[in-house]
């Protein structure tokens, strides 16, 4: 198929406007029309992930980490990155990043490390902002259903667990049209009085496009009238991190060998464990430090994250248990999660999970 139809779905589960400012997610190498027939997946993007592409055949690998984070200047093989950037190109292989954007998502790293943890009613714990818009519009009451119709078709009025979310007030429109006008209702020269509905509903800023295809080619008047307005609203579906409950709150050694077998991690380092059971636990997969804050402020009892460094420790400040697993190990289902995102829309194309360990950290016990 083409690489846009995949790139489309992956992209509707987890928007790329949803990435974090410094990210690079999205089509790093390729062109989004060429044709794909296998692709590769794994954590980070390597000179063996790409000799393996070759090996099995595959022209599209898909990583959560993009190769090309902070820009490149020259490409001349000097670096690791460079010589992945011209493998990838010589042998006409597409590289597809999916980082922040799948951070962000409720059903995406975090929570899938929930699941792992058998966390319940997980959460997003920082929900982000800015992602909302308000439409505010106003149609003949004739006609007014079959508009907010079209619009909760493309996207609109979902808020949370509800859907077709809007607010309708009666009132009266007039306009006057001149000789180059058709209106559909009143005459031209003339002001006309309408009774309209004032419709309002909300979206994300992504779907801004089919909102107002939907509004223009299902309104009935030929000018229509409408505003668009920008919200500073968290959308608590999209965010960094998540917490949740366990079953029952369990010791603190407890909790760490259940955090070690359920996300196959080598070590863990952390905190003094406290005086009291763990049961409400926050977690960020990748570098989740400054969520600390956070975390500490919903109440959790436990933060499983990575990359803390060392001082930053102490900020627990004996308030809940810091578990580090590390970088690769909290991410390292990612993978998983991304074939069955892909399998789920297309379960006959062809994808692969690498046989490499992309993990840049050994340990010696």
């Amino acid at each position: 198929m083409r690489l846009s139809v995949l790139i489309k779905h992956l992209e509707a589960f987890a928007p790329l406007n949803y990435q974090e400012d410094y990210d690079n997610s999205g089509l790093l190498i390729g062109e989004p029309e060429m044709e794909v027939h296998a692709a590769l997946v794994a954590l980070d993007c390597t000179e063996a992930i790409v000799d393996e592409a070759i090996e099995q055949n595959c022209n599209l690998i898909i990583t959560h980490h993009p190769i090309v984070f902070k820009g490149l200047k020259k490409i001349t093989g000097k670096t690791y990155v460079e010589r992945v950037v011209l493998k990838a190109i010589k042998n006409n292989i597409a590289l597809y990043a999916i980082h922040t954007n799948l951070d962000h998502v409720q059903h995406g790293v975090n929570g899938v490390i929930a699941k792992r943890l058998g966390l319940k009613n997980a959460k997003i714990l920082s929900p982000k902002r800015a992602l909302l818009k308000k439409l505010v519009t106003f149609c003949p009451v004739a006609q007014a259903e079959e508009l907010r119709n079209a619009l909760f078709a493309a996207g609109a009025g979902s808020i949370g667990n509800y859907s077709e979310c809007s607010f309708n007030a009666n009132g009266t429109g007039t306009f006057n049209g001149n000789e180059d006008t058709d209106p559909y209702v009143g005459e031209r020269g003339l002001r006309h009085h309408e009774q309209e509905i004032r419709i309002e509903t909300i979206f994300t800023v992504q779907d801004e496009r089919k909102i107002l295809l939907a509004l223009l080619e299902n309104h009935p008047y030929e000018e229509v009238a409408y505003d668009i307005y920008p919200l500073e609203n968290k959308l608590d579906t999209v965010g960094a991190g998540m917490i949740g409950w366990l079953e029952e709150g369990i010791e603190g050694r407890a909790f760490l060998n259940l955090l070690k077998d359920r996300m196959d991690a080598v070590v863990i380092r952390h905190t003094r464990l406290l005086p009291k059971k763990i049961r409400k636990v926050a977690v960020c997969g990748g570098s989740g430090s400054f969520l600390l804050k956070e975390a500490i402020a919903a109440g959790a009892d436990a933060f499983v994250t990575a990359d803390f460094k060392y001082h930053e420790f102490f900020d627990a400040d004996e308030k809940l248990v810091i578990a580090d697993i590390g970088h690769f190990e909290s991410e390292q289902f990612t993978s998983d999660l991304l074939i069955d995102i892909i399998q789920e829309k297309f379960p006959n194309f062809a994808i692969r999970l690498t046989e490499h360990n992309t993990n840049p950290i050994n340990y010696f016990i």
